[in-house]
């Protein structure tokens, strides 16, 4: 037992008071413009890549489908609290399924721009989330 460091108990951090949030920095602005980027690109994909009666149905289900998943698991008050680690894997398959559309779209460099920022944002405010 003498190898144990020494502990000092510290106080909890006290909570928010009620009805208040944390406040937003530029890193929550840019994840919120990824999210938008990504619903705006999965409807451009639906409008650009069908024939007539299909583009209106995958351009406004699409875009619909993912908000869908997003309010359901990635949202701040997502309806069903999962797990941080299935949190991200739901948030990375937004993102991918955006960067695939522009990859079938023939924008594959758009589409790896959009990756490479929409990873790091990603991985950047999951760390502050589990800090």
């Amino acid at each position: 037992m003498a190898d144990l460091p020494a502990v000092r108990p510290e106080a909890p951090a006290e909570p928010l008071p009620a009805g208040t949030r944390p406040r937003l920095n530029a890193l929550d602005l840019v994840a919120f413009l990824c999210e938008m980027f990504a619903i705006v690109t999965l409807a451009l994909w639906g409008f650009a890549g069908f024939d007539l009666p299909w583009n209106i149905v995958a351009g406004i289900g699409a875009p619909l489908l993912a908000i869908l998943i997003w309010a359901l698991f990635v949202s701040p008050r997502a309806v069903v609290p999962v797990h941080p680690f299935v949190r991200a894997l739901v948030e990375l398959l937004v993102y991918a399924a955006a960067t695939i559309a522009w990859w079938s779209m023939g924008y594959a460099w758009i589409g790896l721009a959009f990756a490479v920022v929409a990873i790091t944002v990603g991985l950047i405010t999951g760390r502050r989330r589990l800090a």
